[in-house]
C-alpha cells in the first residue's frame, strides 16, 4: 500500500506529542540551523500525492538583460482550490511571487511547496516490517507560465512589489537552482520557547513563505528596490522548553539503537496516521491532547534528527505577522 497524500482537513485539528529520553546537546547555539544538502535523492516510489506537484511546471527562462520585469507578491489561502476562503479567516496562507515581462508580455508563477502534501511532510507514515518512521518530507520550487490572478485575487493577495532587470532576474533563477537543490526538506514547525517576541527560538520552519522571504532578499542583493507594501505571513509555531537531543534513525532504530525510545517514537506519531472513520480521529485527538497538553511531549523530526521537546502553554499558535521587504547590499541595477 503506498502513501496517498493525507487529507488536508485532518491535519488542521492539529497536532501533538509524547517522549523523553537523551541529553542535552552540548554548547547548542539556537535555533539549530537548517541542513543543506549536496544533492537532492530521489524520491521512494511509496510517497504518493494527492494532487500532483508542479502539473504545468516548466524550465525558467533565460531573459535579455535589458528586459525590464515586474515582480508580483502572490498569496492566497492554503488549499484555496478545495476550501475556498476558509483557511483565510484563519490566516493560513500560501505564498509565491509572480513575474511579468515587458519585452514578451508573457507572466509567471514560481513558488516553493510540498512534494506529497502537508500532512506527509508534518507527520510519517508507520510502515509494516519497518522499524523507523517513514518519512515523504520532501519540498521543492516549481516555476510555470501563466499568474492565476482570480486564485490569487479573490481572496488573496496580488500586488506589485518590485521592478528588476533581465540580468537580474537571471541571477535569481541561477540562486533558485542552487537553493533548490540543495534545500530539498520541508519544515513545518517553528519552535520557541514563549510568545514574546523576544524569546527564543529552537527551531524555524522551512516552508514557502521562507523561499519567498529568501527570493526577495536575493533580488534585494541584487539591486531591486522594493516598494512599501505591507507583507504579512504565516507561521505555525510550537512552545516548549529547551529542546533535547535525541539521535538520528540510525542510532535510535538500528541494530544498536535505544529500543524503549524507539518504541516511544512510534507510539507517538500512531495518532498522527490518516483516520477512516470520525470515530477513530476523535479517539486519536484525545490521545494527543493527553500526551501534548497533559503530559507536555512532542517528538520533532528535524534535519533528519529525532528532537524532545518539553512542551508548555500555550502550546501551539498559528501567527499572522508582517515580515518588511528587504532592503539590498548594493544600489539598484539597470532599473
Amino acid at each position: 500500500m503506498k502513501a496517498a497524500g493525507r487529507c488536508p482537513g485532518l491535519l488542521l485539528l492539529l497536532l501533538l506529542a509524547m517522549g523523553a529520553w537523551g541529553l542535552r546537546f552540548p554548547q547548542r547555539h539556537w535555533p539549530v540551523p537548517y541542513r543543506r544538502f549536496d544533492y537532492r535523492p530521489k524520491t521512494d516510489p511509496y510517497c504518493q500525492a494527492r494532487y500532483t506537484f508542479c502539473p504545468t511546471g516548466s524550465a525558467v527562462p533565460v531573459m535579455k538583460e535589458e528586459d525590464v520585469i515586474e515582480v508580483y507578491r502572490l498569496q492566497a489561502p492554503v488549499w484555496e482550490f478545495k476550501y475556498g476562503d476558509l483557511l483565510g479567516h484563519l490566516k493560513i496562507m500560501h505564498d509565491a511571487v509572480g513575474f511579468k515581462s515587458a519585452l514578451t508580455g508573457k507572466n509567471y508563477t514560481m513558488e516553493w511547496y510540498e512534494l506529497f502534501q502537508l500532512g506527509n511532510c508534518t507527520f510519517p507514515h508507520l510502515r509494516p516490517g519497518m522499524d523507523a518512521p517513514f518519512w515523504c518530507n520532501q519540498g521543492a520550487a516549481c516555476f510555470y507560465e501563466g499568474i492565476d490572478d482570480a486564485h490569487w485575487k479573490e481572496n488573496g493577495t496580488l500586488v506589485l512589489v518590485t521592478t528588476i532587470s533581465g540580468a537580474m532576474f537571471n541571477e535569481m533563477a541561477k540562486w533558485v537552482k542552487y537553493d533548490n537543490e540543495t534545500g530539498i526538506y520541508y519544515e513545518t514547525w517553528t519552535v520557541q520557547a514563549s510568545p514574546d517576541k523576544k524569546s527564543t527560538v529552537w527551531f524555524d520552519s522551512y516552508e514557502c513563505s521562507k523561499f519567498i522571504l529568501r527570493t526577495y532578499q536575493k533580488l534585494a542583493d541584487l539591486g531591486a528596490v522594493f516598494n512599501k507594501v505591507q507583507t504579512n505571513y504565516t507561521s505555525i509555531i510550537l512552545f516548549s522548553g529547551e529542546p533535547i537531543y535525541l539521535g538520528n534513525e540510525t542510532s535510535i532504530f538500528g541494530p544498536q539503537g535505544n529500543k524503549t525510545l524507539a518504541a516511544a517514537i512510534r507510539d507517538f506519531y500512531y495518532p498522527f496516521k490518516p483516520h477512516k472513520t470520525v470515530r477513530e480521529f476523535f479517539v486519536d485527538l484525545l490521545k494527543i491532547i493527553d500526551r501534548v497538553i497533559l503530559n507536555h511531549e512532542f517528538y520533532l523530526f528535524y534535519n533528519l534528527e529525532y528532537w524532545f521537546l518539553p512542551m508548555k502553554f500555550p502550546y501551539l499558535k498559528i501567527i499572522y505577522e508582517e515580515v518588511p521587504l528587504p532592503v539590498g547590499s548594493k544600489a539598484s541595477v539597470g532599473v
